[in-house]
């Protein structure tokens, strides 16, 4: 029929979304073109338009119709990656956390409740925002940060980055994990509940992991083998282990020690 026919031909020429990044409150496209798509939650502005609030369908950013490589949704924020390795973040503005102050240089992006880091081509790691509650910046301070700061001794060698709450690991070359920030749960992975404002290796994690993921309190591994393994806070069972109980070493979970080939965490 003829909608039949506009409904394909509309479908055809629509941008076609290539990946995404959600937070609490918001989701974030990349279209295929490097143009951005949001909605969701505005009380903060964190998608980028004078949108309504809640916005129900995808509406473009201002001035990232292209040139887009990735984005982050942070809990009242969003950050996006340009083709250029500029950093640009929007939305709530605590502690004016929204200008890291990079314009070139950065290759992945990814924030937390109210801090964000990036990943630089040379390896290494900086982060801004929100410190004073772990050292989730890893400068080796409990300082808040308005602009990027480097994270302590992760100079090069890593690979990829991932925040949760208040706490931010990092992958290395080596297949080794560290970790720093808020530990009350043992998100940290170092064995104790103390907070560490530097990267502190993660129990038993000095090589094999191919990827991490960081949740609201809770962080896994996937490893070379094809299993997973997790710690921290486990009250909804989130650590897949069998139990409720928190842990502040990496777990293995239960029925996944091998065959596992991408792993994601949520709250």
């Amino acid at each position: 029929t003829h909608d039949a026919t506009t409904a394909y031909v509309s479908l055809a020429f629509a941008p076609v979304i290539s990946q995404l990044s959600l937070s609490y409150y918001s989701v974030c496209g990349v279209t295929t073109a490097g143009g951005m798509k949001c909605w969701g939650n505005n009380s903060w502005g964190q998608i980028g338009s004078s949108a309504a609030n809640p916005q129900t369908t995808p509406v473009n950013v201002p001035g990232y119709t292209s040139g887009v490589a990735a984005t982050a949704n942070g809990h009242h924020h969003m950050c996006a990656l340009r083709t250029t390795g500029a950093v640009n973040c929007w939305g709530y503005n605590w502690n004016n956390n929204l200008s890291p102050g990079i314009s070139q240089g950065a290759t992945a992006i990814t924030t937390g409740y109210l801090h964000s880091c990036a990943l630089m081509a040379y390896g290494g790691v900086k982060c801004w925002g929100r410190n004073d509650s772990g050292g989730q910046l890893g400068d080796g301070t409990n300082t808040n940060r308005s602009t990027a700061v480097d994270v302590v001794g992760l100079s090069s060698g890593v690979v990829s980055v991932a925040t949760g709450f208040e706490h931010t690991c990092a992958l290395l070359a080596t297949g080794a994990v560290k970790c720093w920030g808020y530990n009350g749960y043992g998100q940290l992975g170092d064995g104790s509940n103390s907070n560490r404002n530097v990267p502190t290796q993660v129990s038993g994690l000095t090589s094999g992991v191919v990827s991490i993921s960081g949740g609201n309190n809770h962080t896994c591994a996937l490893l070379a083998t094809g299993a997973v393994k997790c710690w921290g806070y486990n009250g909804y069972g989130q650590l897949g282990d069998t139990t409720t109980a928190n842990r502040n070493v990496p777990t293995s979970v239960s029925t996944l020690s091998s065959g596992v080939q991408s792993l994601t965490v949520g709250w």
